[in-house]
C-alpha cells in the first residue's frame, strides 16, 4: 500500500510533468542571503520540479524552526512535498527525536542510513512517519567517488548466510522495511541497475549526482532510477528557472523514448 507521502509526491509528478527533485544547497555570505537566494531560487523553479530536498547548506546557518520553516511553508505554499536530507544514522531513541522533530517542522519524508540497522536503530524512524504519516527513502549507494568504501563493501549476510555487497542488503532492507524510496547514485547507473532488479517499481529509486558530479540523465534513467536529484546544476546556474526547465525536459524526453519503447524507466 503506498502511503501518503509517496501518493503526494506522484501527484506532484503528473501536475507538474517533471521528475527533478530540486536540491537546494545554497551557498552565500550571510544567513540572510542563504534565506533570499534560496526563496528567490524556489519561486523560479517551482514548476519545472517535483518536490524539494533541503540538506545541512540551510539548515546549519538557518536553523530548522527558523529559516528553513520559511522555506518549508513557501514550498507548501506551492504544493511541492519536502525531503530533509539528514542521513539519520544513530541509535533508536535519538533517531525517533530526529524523525519528530524534522516531521513537526513541516518535512514531509527524511532520508536516512540502513548501517545501523532495524532494531533500536531505525525502527523508531519508520513508526514515527508511520504515526505522522511522513515518508522515509534509505541511503542505499552514494554518489561520491569514495562510496565504494562503505557501501559496496563485500559483507556477510547473516539471514541467507551468503557474501553480498553492502548495497545490495540495503536494498533487500528498503524492500522489507517498507522505505518509500531508495537513494543510489546517478554516478553509478550499473548499481541502479542492480538495485531496481531487486525493487522493480515497489520502491522508486531517487538518483543524486546528475551534473556536477558527472552523472547522466539517460544512463541514470535507463538503468532504472525514477527521480533525479539535482542541485548544483540547478542552484549554481546563471538562470535556475531555465536550467531547472531544460533538465525536466531532457529527462522527460528520454522517459518518453523508454515508454515507447515499453521499458518506462526500467533497465
Amino acid at each position: 500500500m503506498v502511503g501518503q507521502f509517496r501518493s503526494t509526491l506522484e501527484e506532484s509528478e503528473r501536475r507538474r510533468g517533471s521528475r527533478i527533485v530540486l536540491a537546494l544547497d545554497v551557498i552565500a555570505e550571510s544567513k540572510e542571503k542563504i534565506l533570499l537566494k534560496s526563496m528567490q531560487i524556489l519561486e523560479e523553479t517551482h514548476k519545472y520540479i517535483c518536490a524539494l530536498k533541503i540538506n545541512h547548506h540551510l539548515i546549519l546557518p538557518l536553523g530548522l524552526f527558523d529559516g528553513v520553516k520559511k522555506i518549508i511553508e513557501k514550498a507548501k505554499d506551492l504544493e511541492l512535498p519536502t525531503i530533509i536530507d539528514c542521513k539519520a544514522n544513530d541509535i533508536g531513541s535519538t533517531n525517533r527525536v530526529i524523525a519528530e522533530n524534522y516531521f513537526k517542522a513541516g518535512f514531509d519524508a527524511l532520508i536516512a542510513n540502513p548501517f545501523v540497522g532495524w532494531e533500536d536503530g531505525l525502527q523508531p524512524i519508520f513508526e514515527t512517519a508511520k504515526r505522522m504519516e511522513r515518508g522515509v527513502i534509505l541511503l542505499v549507494y552514494m554518489s561520491h567517488k569514495a562510496a565504494w568504501e562503505g557501501y559496496g563493501q563485500k559483507v556477510y549476510d547473516p539471514f541467507t548466510g551468503t557474501i553480498k555487497p553492502q548495497y545490495i542488503i540495503f536494498a533487500e532492507k528498503a524492500l522489507a522495511w517498507g522505505a518509500d524510496g531508495a537513494v543510489v547514485g546517478a554516478t553509478y547507473p550499473e548499481k541502479i541497475g542492480e538495485v531496481y532488479a531487486i525493487l522493480g517499481e515497489r520502491v522508486p529509486i531517487y538518483s543524486p549526482g546528475v551534473g556536477v558530479q558527472g552523472g547522466d540523465i539517460e544512463r541514470a534513467l535507463s538503468a532504472g532510477a525514477h527521480y533525479l536529484i539535482i542541485g548544483r546544476s540547478i542552484v549554481e546556474s546563471e538562470a535556475p528557472a531555465e536550467a531547472a526547465r531544460r533538465l525536466r525536459d531532457i529527462s522527460n524526453k528520454i522517459i518518453d523514448g523508454l515508454t515507447r519503447k515499453g521499458r518506462g524507466s526500467r533497465p
